[in-house]
């Protein structure tokens, strides 16, 4: 049960960050969650574990988390900012491979011991990263797209903006996470994984995302609630 409770604990762990960083900085909170995030999801998701009887690979709940952002922004601070947390994101990615692979291009001394660790970790990373990048950059903007979708919709069927969050978080999310989960895994790593390994992670990694989208709904109410108290405290 080891791996499954720091599964969990992570969950409590990045979801409470990304409300501690709205509560001290608001809307840059935010981008800087993303940032973080993005990079480091891109570097855990080449560690394989089992854990729940799955094979899976880590950055699920990371990345996860980067739709909690989305969701957040586009509830408190609308779609335009929504967006930017995305562009953000895959700036982020792109300068990340620049320099991963830069690094790599140096002869190290004989005296080093960072660098043959270094190549085994980052020479897949432009692929990976390339696949994280077309995955994130289609679904995040699919999903705050969706997510406006769905609150026209209840907004017009009931005439109450407030009303659905979490219709509106979850239906935009699950579809969301499952056109990354496919671009993602697919891309990334494709021949380098037998098929039954590229499925089992596919399957593992979108019931991990079923999960912290319904777990982060809590998170995504408690964040409307914390910034709606805030501005009555400064009034």
């Amino acid at each position: 049960m080891y791996n499954e409770l720091l599964l969990i604990g992570s969950v409590f762990l990045y979801f409470g960050t990304v409300l501690v960083l709205l509560r001290l900085f608001k809307e840059q909170g935010m981008f800087l969650w993303t940032v973080i995030a993005t990079i480091t999801a891109n570097i855990e998701v080449l560690i394989l574990i089992r854990a729940f009887g799955m094979e899976q690979t880590l950055g699920n709940v990371l990345f996860a988390s980067t739709f909690l952002v989305t969701d957040i922004l586009s509830e408190l601070y609308g779609k335009k900012a929504a967006k930017k947390a995305v562009v953000y994101g895959s700036i982020t990615s792109v300068l990340f491979i620049m320099c991963s692979q830069y690094w790599l291009l140096f002869l190290p001394s004989e005296n080093d011991w960072a660098m043959e660790s270094m190549k085994t970790v980052f020479s897949n990373t432009p692929r990976i990263m390339i696949a994280g990048i077309a995955g994130y950059v289609i679904s995040q903007f699919f999903d705050v797209w969706l997510y406006h979708k769905w609150w026209d919709f209840t907004n017009k069927l009931c005439g109450a903006k407030r009303k659905f969050l979490w219709l509106r978080n979850n239906g935009s999310t699950l579809i969301s996470q499952l056109i990354n989960t496919l671009i993602f895994t697919w891309g990334a790593f494709f021949n380098l994984y037998p098929i039954a390994t590229l499925v089992s992670i596919t399957l593992s990694t979108y019931v991990i995302y079923i999960i912290t989208s319904v777990a982060d709904t809590p998170f995504v109410y408690a964040a409307r609630k914390m910034m709606e108290a805030q501005k009555t405290d400064t009034k």
